[in-house]
């Protein structure tokens, strides 16, 4: 196999998990391009549970993000908290709330919001590496959270207000379409809106495909 990439889950549903479309044409890319995936996730409760059915909160349902991920990922998956940095060449983290209210509390909080501390400090070693990291959607949130004390350059596609929260962390942000990625070559982050400005799948594959073809040639 190829580069080794550290595929970051956060369950699986666009609602409160990871954005199922994003992450097959992720992981679609990585394939093509013979990367050794390695599936990892938060062990712990997804904030809550969503029935995608009718979009509303299933009262007293409890998940857990890892079981659910491993939904997504056709089997085992590696809890965050065990994997190191020297594991990976490179990080992706696909898009969904679950990026947002399970990976951390974007969705709540925004910039003042807070990262689940094992994905932090494997973030935090991958980038002390040297190493890309990749994300689509909400996810570049994160890394703004993380990362926004360097001066980091992320997407969240074009929204003034989305734009506006981001540099509230210190990063700086890029307005880019859906076919668009933005490549912060200082930081070594690649960040594209996906799902943030698409409105049907086909408008996804362009932007996630470079996003993956540019992280695996650099990684």
């Amino acid at each position: 196999m190829g580069k080794r990439i550290g595929f970051v889950l956060s369950g699986a549903g666009v609602f409160d998990g990871a954005e199922l479309h994003e992450s097959v044409l992720c992981l679609l890319a990585l394939d093509r391009g013979d990367a050794e995936v390695i599936f990892m996730a938060p062990d712990k409760d997804q904030f809550h549970v969503v029935d995608h059915q009718s979009g509303t909160p299933a009262e007293g349902e409890r998940r857990s993000v890892l079981s659910e991920a491993a939904r997504l990922a056709r089997g085992p998956v590696r809890p965050l908290a065990e994997v190191s940095a020297d594991e990976v060449d490179a990080i992706l983290m696909p898009g969904g709330f679950g990026a947002a209210k399970n990976l951390s509390t974007w969705a709540f909080s925004g910039a003042a919001g807070e990262v689940d501390g094992d994905l932090q400090r494997l973030l935090g070693a991958v980038h002390g590496q040297g190493k890309w990291i990749a994300a689509c959607c909400i996810a570049p949130a994160i890394l703004a959270r993380v990362f926004g004390g360097d001066g980091v350059k992320v997407t969240l596609g074009t929204s003034d207000q989305d734009a506006a929260e981001v540099e509230k962390t210190g990063a700086q942000h890029e307005r880019c379409s859906v076919e668009q990625v933005c490549i912060d070559e200082e930081h070594r982050l690649i960040t594209t809106p996906a799902y943030m400005e698409a409105a049907r799948i086909r408008e996804l594959e362009p932007g996630i495909s470079d996003m993956v073809g540019h992280l695996l040639r650099l990684a």
